[in-house]
């Protein structure tokens, strides 16, 4: 099966085009970044210019200040960012990848680190991210602060948010990209590219392969 082979800065260039609203009006928008080429047969994306892990130290869900280069050193990371008001593609995503890890050896649980950066900084405090992610994996870390150093380092990663805001309901979204970014543990590099369409079958099918730093 040929696989998807992307350089990053092909994503990075398309990252201002299209984003995705978690229960808002955008509904038809598809995350940033979406790559067409094969779709149905293979759910990660391998970029042939991995991205390099962000810079970036916000706090966790127990107050705490969290450095993302230094704790996920070495280790196999998934990185996404999305908001816990979100109805929608960010509870399924993080479900996803839940249900998937807990097919994994325990050693292997152990070693991967699932990160989710909230896009809504404001509500999401490091209470409510523990809250919230409590109820779908306790080993996932939260991270929450600045929504400017947040928006910076997902940039980085090709991925565009917008401060969130009011629809016309007046109900809070938060717009963001819908991409999961996996690490490698052997370059520490972004190598691996989700879209919201990614299903549990392909993480279970990929995480084993994700935890050793190879492609799927």
């Amino acid at each position: 099966m040929r696989k998807k082979t992307f350089a990053a800065a092909a994503l990075l260039a398309a990252a201002t085009l299209t984003l995705s609203a978690c229960g808002g009006d955008d509904s038809g928008a598809g995350p940033v970044a979406v790559v067409s080429e094969n779709p149905s047969q293979q759910a990660a994306t391998v970029l042939d210019q991995p991205f390099t892990k962000p810079d970036l130290v916000l706090t966790d869900t127990q107050g705490k200040p969290y450095d993302l280069r230094k704790e996920t050193a070495g280790r196999p990371t998934l990185v996404y960012f999305g908001y816990t008001h979100c109805p929608d593609v960010c509870p399924l995503t993080m479900n996803n990848i839940a249900v998937a890890k807990k097919q994994l050896p325990e050693a292997d649980q152990d070693a991967l680190r699932v990160v989710f950066v909230t896009t809504d900084p404001e509500r999401d405090t490091p209470a409510a991210l523990g809250a919230w992610l409590k109820g779908i994996d306790s080993q996932v870390v939260g991270l929450t602060g600045d929504f400017a150093t947040i928006q910076t380092a997902a940039r980085a990663l090709g991925i565009s948010i917008e401060p969130p805001h009011k629809d016309k309901n007046g109900k809070v979204v938060s717009t963001h990209g819908t991409q999961v970014i996996a690490f490698s543990p052997k370059t520490d590099g972004g190598y691996l590219l989700y879209g919201e369409d990614a299903k549990v079958d392909d993480y279970v099918k990929d995480l084993p392969r994700i935890v050793k730093g190879q492609n799927p």
